[in-house]
């Protein structure tokens, strides 16, 4: 291993830490968990604790552009009702097999509906609307195989939520990203909810990961600064809204986009200036390039070839990434190109007038009616 005492600092660039929000969330246990690496989504197996000595295969992959899984939480299903549309959904309408933890298939409305009625009957004596079910999406790029992607979802669903929840698996196949819909359920044999949040979604992309490359697919969980990517996800609400946006559906932007649209035009107009956030992610960037370089140095003296082979790829990773783009990057250059544009045509239409000897400001003469 040629990184020696700095493989501490390389494995830092390339995974997130996660600081609790003692502040915000009054959960002092959860910050807890978070802090000691404990809680109900902690790694079970040494086969899923990373180790530091993974630094180097790590690197080798995110510089190799190896594919990254997406897992995400889509919804939080609550009562029966609500439920049972969902799973007719996952299962179009029957046409898809959904499949329980212990494999077993519901081909039938009926089946979706006892489930749905079983999960959420525990709940009745909360007050108010209580969540039955969470529901998760795990993906992976177009080209993967599906029968694959199911069984490592499979696999990190035993690893990740174990005993304590039932859950159900619906493979989709019907877009160029194959996935798998996991509905699992939010009461606990042990009374406990399941209500993971931002950290326990890197653990569960961590062992959707390791499932895949354990069954041959190339896969790597790391999160968008690592890469040298600024532009942050979006919310699947506001994915299909632009999607109904872009096939003619609707015409009506999005709200968001209306107010980043409105935020960059106040900075191309030099009456703002960029939120705080996007230099913060120049800063990392810049720290993560450092890591990178550094790493590279030090491949590059070690004697195995396959070593220095990466330091080359290290560096082409890095030219091909001189800066970060972010998504108020990306607005302010549509918003100054709109500026350009309007400074533009007003100085063609001065010319224009001084040119026909019109003195500029003069009005219109008026139109005499008929």
């Amino acid at each position: 291993m040629p990184f020696g005492d700095r493989e501490d600092e390389l494995w830092e660039a390339m995974k997130p830490s996660f600081k609790p929000r003692l502040v915000s969330d009054p959960n002092v246990k959860y910050a807890r968990n978070v802090v000691n690496g404990t809680g109900p989504f902690a790694s079970r197996s040494p086969a899923a604790s990373h180790h530091r000595g993974d630094a180097r295969a790590t690197l080798a992959r995110v510089v190799r552009c190896t594919p990254e899984v997406l897992v995400k939480v889509t919804g939080r299903k609550k009562g029966a009702k609500h439920l049972a549309a969902h799973l007719d959904y996952i299962g179009r309408h029957g046409d898809i097999r959904i499949e329980t933890r212990d494999g077993e298939q519901i081909a039938t409305k009926e089946d979706a509906q006892r489930i749905a009625d079983e999960w959420s009957d525990p709940l009745y004596w909360r007050q108010g609307t209580t969540v039955s079910a969470v529901a998760m999406v795990f993906s992976m790029p177009a080209g993967t195989d599906p029968e694959t992607v199911k069984q490592a979802v499979r696999e990190a669903a035993e690893r990740m939520i174990g005993d304590n929840h039932d859950y159900l698996m619906a493979l989709h196949t019907d877009t160029p990203r194959p996935h798998v819909h996991l509905t699992v359920q939010a009461e606990g044999l042990d009374r406990k909810r399941f209500d993971p949040r931002r950290e326990d979604l890197f653990r569960f992309r961590e062992a959707f990961a390791e499932a895949l490359r354990s069954r041959g697919v190339e896969a790597e969980a790391t999160p968008r600064y690592t890469r040298g990517q600024g532009r942050a996800g979006t919310s699947m609400a506001l994915t299909q809204l632009r999607a109904r946006i872009r096939s003619g559906a609707s015409r009506q932007p999005t709200e968001a986009d209306l107010r980043q649209a409105r935020e960059a035009m106040q900075i191309a107009l030099g009456k703002a200036q960029q939120p705080a956030f996007v230099s913060k992610t120049r800063a990392r960037w810049q720290d993560t390039k450092r890591r990178y370089e550094a790493a590279a140095e030090r491949l590059d003296r070690s004697p195995d070839r396959e070593d220095r082979n990466l330091a080359r790829d290290v560096r082409q990773f890095l030219q091909e990434r001189a800066s970060i783009d972010t998504v108020p990057d990306r607005m302010l250059r549509e918003a100054e190109a709109r500026v350009r544009d309007a400074e533009r045509r007003t100085r063609s239409s001065s010319a224009q007038e001084q040119e026909q000897g019109v003195p500029r400001g003069t009005p219109p003469p008026p139109t005499r009616r008929r």
